[in-house]
């Protein structure tokens, strides 16, 4: 086989409309848009959202208040109390073992330690937040709050 023997499979390639030659292209005249109406001039479309000239839906409905800020990072909140019915004295709170414990479902989840209970285990905490009254309490049980806090 040659480069020049290459070509197209039979019927793969169709001919452009060619509309507005003449009456025995079969698309002469109107070019195929039918006689009268909106659809046969130029332009002659309707907006996405058209109902027809009744107000469309998007007006209709009222405005929302607020905004969604892109940059909002959502943390899965875990109390003291949490950590202190589920660890054992001595443990390491990351995010494989909060898992493991079934407290949270994704180990590469964001997790913040909140300050609601008490704690009476020495724990050492590897998670991406501790809200400040959660590491005094840690720390009071004579736990450690390690990064990537």
């Amino acid at each position: 086989m040659q480069l020049h023997d290459l070509a197209p499979a039979p019927g793969a390639k169709k001919d452009r409309k060619r509309v507005g030659r003449g009456h025995g292209s079969g698309h002469g005249k109107t070019s195929g848009r039918g006689s009268n109406g909106q659809g046969s001039r130029a332009g002659g479309t309707k907006s996405n959202g058209f109902e027809g000239g009744q107000t469309p839906l998007a007006r209709r409905l009222p405005k929302l208040p607020g905004f969604t800020n892109i940059n909002h990072v959502e943390y899965i909140p875990v109390n003291v109390c949490r950590l202190d019915a589920a660890y054992l004295d001595g443990d390491v709170v990351d995010g494989a073992s909060l898992v493991e414990k079934g407290i949270i479902k994704n180990a590469n989840a964001l997790v913040k330690i909140l300050g609601d209970g008490e704690l009476s285990k020495k724990l050492t905490v590897k998670v991406d937040k501790v809200s400040g009254s959660a590491a005094a309490k840690i720390e009071a049980a004579g736990g450690k709050v390690e990064s990537p806090c």
